[in-house]
C-alpha cells in the first residue's frame, strides 16, 4: 500500500555523518546554480540527478499542472529513453492517490505501481514509484505547480531519508525561477516591440505603418502560427483585418462583425482575454490553443487580436494571457488615439474643403488685420499662394476704396452674430464687382479675436441682369411690333385697294391722253406720288408679316455681295470705301433671298447715309463668319459714321422712328429688317463700335438648325 513520508530526519540520517557530508557537499553547488540563475535546460538534469542521488531512485519524470484543464504534462525526465507525449490525466484511483499527495503536501510511496497506478507505472517502466507533490504556499489557498515521479527498479527502501520533500522544493523553486526569467525576456520583448510600433504610429500617425512588424514580433513571442489584427468598422458593421504576421493574407479582408461569424467578432465583444482549444485539437503535446485579445476603448469595442496556433507550457496560460491583455491595452490605446486623430483631420480636411470650396472671397483676419486664413478663390484672385499670404495685412491686398472702408468698419462697435457691415465696391486689385460683409471673429469666451471678410463677386449677377434687360427689351418690342402689326395690316388692306384703283385710273389716262396737256405734269406727279404711297402700303405688310414668303438654301455672303453691287454706284459717288470679309466656306440659311436682300439693304442704305451726313467720304466694313457655336451665320455691317445717339439707340427698330429730315425717312427701313430677320429665328442688333460708327449684327440659323427649330415650333 502507498505510504506517506514525514517531513522528519530519519534515524540512519542521524547516526551517519560522512553520507551527510557527501550530502552536503553535493547541496552546496545546486543551490550556487540557483542563484547563479541557470539554464532550464541544464538545472532540471541536475536537479532530477540530485533526487536519485537522495532517495536511491533509477528514473524521475516531472510533471507540470494545467490550471485550466487539470492534466498534468510530462516536461522534463532522467534515466528514461524517451519523454512519453501526451498529459497524463489520472483515473479515479489514481486520482485520488495523487489528491492524497497534493492534500498531504507529503511524498507518497507507491510500492506496488502497476496495480495503483497503471499509467505512471507504463510511463516510469519500474514497478514500485515516489510521488512528490509541487506546491505553492500561498496566503489564500495552496496552488499546486506539479508532480515529482521517481521510479524504483525494485523494492523502495522503507525508510526515506528526510531531505526527499526538500527535493520538491527544489524543484518548485525551480521552475519558479525559469517561469520568473521567461517572463521577464518575454516582457522585454514584449516592451520592445511595443517602443518600436510606438515610434511608427508617433511617426507617422498611421496605424498600418507599425502594426505589421508589430504581429511579426508578438507572433515570436507567442510562439504561435499566425497574429492578426482586426479594426471594427461601426459604419459597415464588419470587422477589416489591419495586418497579419502571415504574409498570404490579403489586405483589408473583412469579416462580418456578427459574434457568431468569427473569433475576432467573438472576442471584440469580451472585456478579457481567452485561451480556447484550437480546431482539430487532438489533446496530445502537439494541441494548440486560439488566443484572442478584446480591443475596447474608453466607450466602445475597437476590434480585437487573434493568435492562432499556440503552444502553451503546462503552467504558463496565466503569463500568456496576461502577456495578451498587455498587448491588449497598450494596442487599444494607440488604436482608440489614432481613430480619434483621424477623425479630427478628417474633420479639419472636410472643413479646409468645404472653406476653399465656397466660391466668394472669404479672409479670416485677427485683430489687427493680418490675415489668418484665406480660401482658394480670394488666393486665385490675388494671384497667390495661400500660404504666401498668411500674416500680411488685408489692407495691403485691396484697392483704397475697400482699404477706407475696412478701416472704417474696424472702428464701429462690434454687433455679435450679425454682420458689422455690408457694401458694393468696385475693387481695381481684386479687379470686380463686389458685395462686402463684414463679421465679427469670436473666441470660444465670446471675446472678439477679429473678423471675417466675404466679397461676393457680383460681376456674372451684373451680367445676369444685362442679359434679362435686353431679353426684356427684346419681349417689349416683340410684344409692341406684333400689337402694330395687327394695326398696320388692317390699314395697309384698307388702303391698298383705293390705290389700285388711283393708279390704275391714272395709268389709262396716261395711255388714253384723256386730259388736257396742261395737266399732264400734274398727272405724272399724282402717280408719282400713289406709286410712292403703294410702296409703303407693301412695305406695312410685309412689316406685318402679311407677305408670303418662299424660303430655301440660301448664301448669306452672295445676297450681300448682290446687295453691295445695287448700291456700288452710288457709294463711288460719294467717295464711300466698301470692305467685305467673308469666311470660308459659309453654310447656307433657311431664307427668302428677297426678304434677306430688303434686310441688308437697308442696313447698308443707312450706312450710307451716316457717313453722307459730314460731308462724304468713310468707310463701311461687312463681314460674315461662322458663329462659335456652329449652329448660326452673323453678318456685320460697320461703318465710320458719327454713331448713333444713346437716347436713340434703344428705339431704332421701332416703327416709324427716325433720325432723317422730314420727308427723307418713314421710319419703316429698320423695323420692316427686325421684323424679317425675327420671323427667320434670328436676331439683329444695333450698338456703337469702340472705334467709332454704328454697327448693326443680323445672326441668322444655319439651314439645318433654322430646319429642327421648325420642327421643334411644329411640335
Amino acid at each position: 500500500m502507498p505510504r506517506t513520508i514525514e517531513r522528519t530526519p530519519s534515524a540512519s540520517h542521524r547516526a551517519s555523518a560522512a553520507p551527510a557530508r557527501r550530502r552536503s557537499a553535493a547541496t552546496a553547488p545546486l543551490i550556487s546554480l540557483l542563484a547563479d540563475g541557470g539554464d532550464r535546460s541544464v538545472l532540471l538534469p541536475r536537479l532530477h540527478q540530485h533526487g536519485l542521488e537522495v532517495t536511491g531512485g533509477s528514473c524521475s519524470l516531472l510533471f507540470e499542472l494545467n490550471p485550466r484543464t487539470g492534466a498534468l504534462h510530462p516536461t522534463s525526465a532522467f534515466g528514461l529513453d524517451r519523454l512519453a507525449a501526451g498529459p497524463w490525466e489520472p483515473q479515479p484511483p489514481e486520482a485520488a492517490l495523487v489528491a492524497g499527495a497534493f492534500d498531504a503536501r507529503a511524498p507518497i510511496v507507491v510500492a506496488e505501481a502497476c496495480r495503483d497506478i497503471p499509467e505512471l507505472a507504463a510511463r516510469l517502466r519500474t514497478p514500485a514509484a515516489l510521488l512528490l507533490p509541487l506546491v505553492r504556499a500561498n496566503e489564500r489557498a495552496d496552488e499546486r505547480a506539479g508532480l515529482l515521479a521517481i521510479g524504483f527498479a525494485g523494492t523502495p527502501p522503507a525508510t526515506l531519508h528526510g531531505d526527499v520533500p526538500a527535493i520538491a522544493d527544489a524543484f518548485l523553486v525551480a521552475l519558479e525561477v525559469s517561469q520568473l526569467r521567461e517572463r521577464d525576456r518575454v516582457q522585454r520583448d514584449l516592451r520592445q516591440q511595443l517602443e518600436e510600433f510606438a515610434h511608427a504610429i508617433a511617426t507617422t500617425l498611421q496605424l498600418s505603418a507599425g502594426l505589421g512588424s508589430f504581429c511579426r514580433g508578438v507572433n515570436q513571442l507567442f510562439g504561435a502560427n499566425r497574429t492578426s489584427v482586426w479594426i471594427h468598422d461601426r459604419r459597415g458593421r464588419r470587422l477589416v483585418l489591419h495586418a497579419s504576421s502571415d504574409p498570404q493574407d490579403g489586405p483589408h479582408t473583412e469579416v462580418p462583425d456578427d459574434p457568431d461569424g468569427s473569433a475576432a467578432a467573438a472576442a471584440m465583444r469580451r472585456r478579457r482575454a481567452l485561451v480556447e482549444q484550437s480546431a482539430g485539437d487532438r489533446g496530445d503535446d502537439d494541441a494548440t490553443v486560439v488566443v484572442t485579445v478584446p480591443l475596447r476603448g474608453c466607450r466602445r469595442a475597437l476590434g480585437a487580436v487573434v493568435f492562432e496556433g499556440v503552444r502553451l507550457d503546462p503552467a504558463g496560460e496565466f503569463d500568456v494571457i496576461d502577456r495578451a491583455e498587455e498587448i491588449g491595452r497598450r494596442l487599444s490605446t494607440a488604436v482608440e488615439n489614432l481613430q480619434l486623430i483621424d477623425d479630427v483631420m478628417r474633420s479639419r480636411r472636410e472643413l479646409e474643403d468645404t472653406f476653399n470650396s465656397i466660391a466668394h472671397l472669404v479672409v479670416v483676419a485677427d485683430q489687427a488685420g493680418r490675415i489668418v486664413h484665406v480660401n482658394t478663390a480670394f488666393a486665385r484672385r490675388v494671384g497667390e499662394p495661400r500660404e504666401r499670404l498668411v500674416d500680411r495685412r488685408v489692407a495691403d491686398l485691396v484697392g483704397p476704396e475697400l482699404r477706407a472702408w475696412l478701416a472704417q468698419v474696424a472702428a464701429q462697435p462690434a454687433r455679435e452674430g450679425q454682420p458689422r457691415a455690408a457694401r458694393e465696391i468696385t475693387d481695381p486689385v481684386l479687379k470686380g464687382a463686389f458685395l462686402v460683409t463684414v463679421t465679427e471673429l469670436l473666441n470660444p469666451a465670446r471675446a472678439r479675436a477679429g473678423s471675417v471678410i466675404v466679397a461676393r463677386d457680383l460681376t456674372s449677377q451684373t451680367r445676369l441682369e444685362v442679359e434679362r434687360e435686353e431679353l426684356r427689351q427684346r419681349l417689349t418690342q416683340s410684344e409692341k411690333l406684333a400689337a402694330l402689326g395687327q394695326i398696320v395690316a388692317g390699314i395697309a388692306h384698307e388702303l391698298n385697294n383705293p390705290l389700285q384703283g388711283v393708279l390704275g385710273h391714272l395709268e389709262l389716262l396716261r395711255v388714253t391722253g384723256a386730259f388736257p396737256a396742261q395737266l399732264r405734269r400734274e398727272v405724272r406727279t399724282i402717280y408719282r406720288e400713289a406709286d410712292r404711297a403703294a410702296k409703303i402700303v407693301r412695305n406695312l405688310l410685309i412689316f406685318a408679316g402679311s407677305h408670303r414668303t418662299a424660303r430655301r438654301p440660301v448664301s448669306v455672303h452672295r445676297v450681300l455681295e448682290k446687295v453691295v453691287a445695287l448700291r456700288a454706284r452710288s457709294c463711288r459717288g460719294a467717295g464711300i470705301e466698301v470692305v467685305r470679309h467673308y469666311g470660308p466656306q459659309l453654310p447656307r440659311v433657311q431664307s427668302d433671298p428677297l426678304l434677306l436682300q430688303q434686310v441688308f439693304l437697308n442696313m447698308l442704305m443707312n450706312a450710307e447715309q451716316a457717313i453722307q451726313l459730314p460731308g462724304g467720304g468713310g468707310r463701311i466694313e461687312i463681314s460674315a463668319a461662322l458663329a462659335p457655336s456652329r449652329h448660326s451665320i452673323v453678318a456685320v455691317i460697320r461703318d465710320t459714321g458719327p454713331g448713333i445717339q444713346p437716347d436713340a439707340l434703344s428705339r431704332v427698330f421701332e416703327p416709324f422712328f427716325t433720325t432723317k429730315e422730314v420727308g427723307k425717312g418713314t421710319g419703316l427701313g429698320l423695323a420692316i429688317a427686325y421684323g424679317i430677320v425675327q420671323d427667320h429665328g434670328g436676331h439683329i442688333t444695333a450698338a456703337n463700335h469702340p472705334d467709332g460708327g454704328a454697327q448693326f449684327t443680323v445672326e441668322l440659323p444655319v439651314a439645318a438648325a433654322a430646319a429642327h427649330r421648325a420642327e421643334a415650333s411644329a411640335d
